[in-house]
């Protein structure tokens, strides 16, 4: 552990391994909101070799920010990266008071070693505040910033359907058309998954469709969520903390005892993560995806939510369930060595432009411009 006292005095800042409890509490503040990017969240991945940088106000203990790192690429090249279960949601976790000079101070300080030479944030929301002001203090501590696109969530405003009524009429008449087919071969029902309802059995259930679905047949599985006992491990790390169990909820849909279809997905306050999805490939012609999508939004409706994101990628199905482009997203790699990063732009992406200069005045401005 590496803990220094900078900026005369005013702040303190640590590596620490592993992934602190000063995660938890930050989370519950985070400038990005994300109250889910807990220790657990950032841990399950690679929990038993995790290095943290803490930035601390010495006036009042406030934790301004963390910076929760694994390792990343071959061991020779020492680099770090922010991990996350979900992938589109990779991001430190910074107060809604940090300054970007206060946290630039850290990103040059000795402490910031624990980053290695090359450490990566991302896929991560283009347009969120926190990744703003990170870029802004990076730079500040000469740091170069590369990017690349990460492509471009899809999103269904769940306020619009609420008032329109969903799913439309004649999206009901075809699910209910479907649904009575596949009542002539045996028992349907619903089970809901969520909190202290969590156990192996329903993670093993979603990896035995993986295990029947596409995923199985044309990929190399890695794309999956449940299929492996490795799979499982990481979200059964993830639901040994609370909070995290009742954020998560899985909707799967049974034939008699034969689970056929599911839906996985993350409340964060108003929004609605759909992590995956799935359905056994021998029943696809009774669109039992579709059945258990629409049941998810369904009840996300119903619970208030105001928004559904459905991440990037295969638009088609998202399209047809009326969601609609939202924002990018972006993968960042921070360089310290200049000549390194004129190498890595040529396979990683740009370097990004230096941010405005009113970015480092106040508390905050990186965000907010």
């Amino acid at each position: 552990m590496y803990e220094s006292r900078i900026a005369s005095g005013r702040l303190t800042v640590a590596a620490v391994e592993g992934f602190p409890p000063e995660i938890n509490t930050l989370a519950a503040r985070n400038l990005a909101g994300h109250g889910f990017l807990r220790s657990a969240w950032y841990a399950a991945s690679a929990p038993e070799h995790g290095r943290t940088l803490l930035l601390r106000r010495d006036a009042d203990g406030t934790v301004l920010a963390a910076i929760p790192t694994i390792a990343f690429g071959p061991a020779i090249g020492r680099a770090r990266k922010v991990p996350g279960s979900y992938w589109p949601l990779r991001s430190p976790l910074l107060a809604p008071d940090c300054d970007v000079l206060e946290l630039a101070h850290a990103l040059d300080h000795t402490a910031a070693r624990c980053l290695g030479p090359v450490w990566r944030v991302g896929p991560a929301r283009a347009d969120d505040p926190a990744t703003t002001l990170l870029v802004a203090s990076a730079q500040l501590a000469n740091w170069t910033v590369l990017s690349r696109p990460a492509g471009t969530s899809w999103m269904i405003d769940l306020d619009a359907a609420r008032t329109r009524g969903w799913p439309s009429a004649s999206s009901a008449r075809k699910l209910r058309a479907v649904w009575r087919k596949l009542e002539n071969l045996g028992t349907l029902r619903w089970r809901y998954v969520r909190g202290t309802d969590w156990d192996a059995a329903a993670l093993e259930d979603m990896g035995r469709i993986e295990a029947e679905s596409w995923i199985a047949r044309t990929t190399d599985g890695s794309g999956a969520k449940f299929m492996t006992p490795a799979q499982r491990a990481l979200w059964s790390h993830v639901l040994t903390d609370p909070v995290l169990a009742e954020n998560l909820s899985a909707t799967i849909l049974m034939l008699d005892d034969r689970p056929i279809a599911f839906s996985f997905d993350l409340d964060d306050g108003p929004v609605q993560y759909g992590i995956a999805g799935s359905y056994a490939e021998d029943l696809k012609r009774f669109y039992i995806g579709k059945l258990a999508n629409f049941r998810a939004i369904q009840d996300a409706i119903a619970a208030g939510k105001s928004v559904t994101d459905l991440g990037a990628g295969d638009n088609g199905y998202k399209r047809d369930m009326g969601a609609v482009r939202g924002y990018d997203m972006t993968d960042l790699l921070f360089v310290r060595s200049r000549t390194a990063a004129r190498v890595l732009a040529r396979v990683w992406g740009a370097e990004l432009p230096p941010s405005p200069p009113s970015a480092a005045i106040m508390p905050g401005a990186a965000a907010n411009g």
